[in-house]
């Protein structure tokens, strides 16, 4: 069950935002608001002021798509159709506002301005739908509704795990009074190894965590995608609320699940690869684990840990999968990359391995599991059925891992590539992660 089942049709943060009457009113108001500035009755209006605001408009588009994805780069496979073309929806809505605003009341200033941001909202209505980053307003607000103040509970002198062969879940008993919800910590975790310099991670503890014997549970390590940040997970995705019921369906139990940073900030790309840029893998390898193993009391060993993220993240999920395979024996890929890149392989081998092409094609996913089999680690490849522009790849690399001799599955989501996919996508794979990592039979 997802947090998006639960939703309350009675509270207004829970109606959505991506299906449903809102995002089609706001679409109508937007494209009348739209005609109602394009139309008037002034003639040089016509001969004039509305060409100019098509120039401007189209000029200031192209202007930015120079910007954006030819200087700044900010999405290494470049900014999406569906964005460019709602932001040059808006950006015409606006031009034409301009072009109202002078010789004319203050009244219809006001009137032209508020035309305008009916524009603006309908094109950022629009870019939600295609990311899914909101789906309603509870998820828009989780900022300032998400309690992530909880510490880190301390370790205790007794603990209890599944014998060899057995499930977690097989040998234990919930006790009485085990608290209904998870926990959800910010922490920092020190590049002690790598010198990498990271942003607050993010620890959720599951109700079990809270006993005393505590279960030793299995870790799942989340990495986000670029441009993101380990928050999104719980604000974004609400792991924590599919974690939640999760547990609620198992007596407690749940993975660990820690959620670190391997950018450095918003837009940065770090490959997850050790490079010129950074050494993040080391950080995601070495420092995350030593700091799990100082902090929390869990289960040991590949077999119990798995590591997963979502676009970029699934890619470094992979990418650690093959390159650290005694760290990680589980993988979730979810709407990954075909291979780490800042836009190009060129681009790539260039600013990260000063042109050593064989440095990259040594930690290169597809290029390692060309010469390396993987018996013993179990991977998911999850990508939504319309995201176009990533499945094909996912599919390559679904086919490469069966090729290097993984436990590997291949599944489908609704939704194309953004929140609205990985939030489903999350829930429904945490049952086959607790398999993998030895908390259900």
């Amino acid at each position: 069950m997802t947090p998006i089942t639960l939703a309350n049709p009675w509270n207004p943060l829970d109606w959505p935002l991506t299906h449903g009457p809102i995002p089609y009113a706001v679409l109508a108001a937007g494209w009348g608001a739209l005609l109602v500035l394009a139309v008037s009755r002034n003639r040089s209006w016509w001969s004039f002021r509305l060409p100019a605001a098509l120039f401007t408009a189209a000029a200031l588009s192209l202007l930015l798509g120079v910007v954006v994805d030819g200087w700044w780069h900010p999405f290494p496979e470049g900014t999406p159709d569906y964005v460019t073309w709602w932001v040059a929806v808006a950006l015409l809505g606006f031009c034409l506002v301009g072009y109202r605003l002078r010789g004319v009341s203050w009244r219809r200033r006001g009137l032209a301005l508020g035309l305008g941001s009916l524009v603006l909202l309908m094109a950022a209505s629009q870019i939600n739908i295609g990311f899914g980053q909101y789906p309603n307003g509870k998820i828009m607000l989780a900022p300032f509704l998400t309690d992530t103040g909880a510490k880190i509970a301390p370790k205790v002198a007794e603990t209890a795990s599944a014998p060899q062969g057995s499930a977690l879940s097989e040998v234990w008993t919930p006790p009485a009074g085990l608290p209904g919800k998870g926990t959800v910590s910010q922490v920092y975790i020190p590049g002690a190894k790598s010198g990498f310099v990271g942003r607050s991670a993010y620890v959720y503890l599951p109700p079990a965590y809270q006993a005393n014997p505590r279960p030793l549970l299995p870790v799942l390590v989340l990495i986000t995608g670029q441009p993101g940040t380990p928050a999104d997970w719980v604000l974004n995705a609400q792991v924590n609320e599919s974690l939640d019921a999760f547990a609620a369906e198992h007596g407690g139990l749940a993975p660990i699940v820690v959620m670190p940073d391997q950018l450095g900030s918003t837009w940065g790309n770090t490959l997850c690869m050790d490079s010129k840029i950074a050494k993040a893998q080391t950080y995601l390898a070495a420092d995350v684990p030593d700091w799990i193993d100082k902090h929390l009391q869990t289960a040991k060993g590949r077999g119990s840990w798995a590591v997963g993220g979502a676009s970029m993240g699934g890619t470094c999920a992979l990418q650690l999968g093959v390159n650290a395979p005694d760290v990680y024996g589980t993988v979730l890929d979810m709407s990954g990359q075909e291979e780490p890149t800042l836009g190009s392989r060129d681009e790539t081998v260039r600013k990260a391995f000063g042109g050593d092409r064989a440095k990259f094609e040594s930690v290169d996913p597809l290029s390692v599991m060309a010469h390396r089999t993987f018996p013993d680690t179990s991977v998911a490849i999850v990508v939504g059925r319309g995201d176009y522009d990533f499945r094909p790849g996912m599919e390559k690399v679904y086919q490469a891992v069966q090729a290097a001799g993984m436990k590997a599955k291949f599944d489908l989501l609704p939704g194309g590539h953004g929140w609205g996919a990985w939030r489903i996508g999350i829930a429904e794979q945490l049952p086959w992660i607790a398999r993998q990592t030895g908390l259900l039979k």
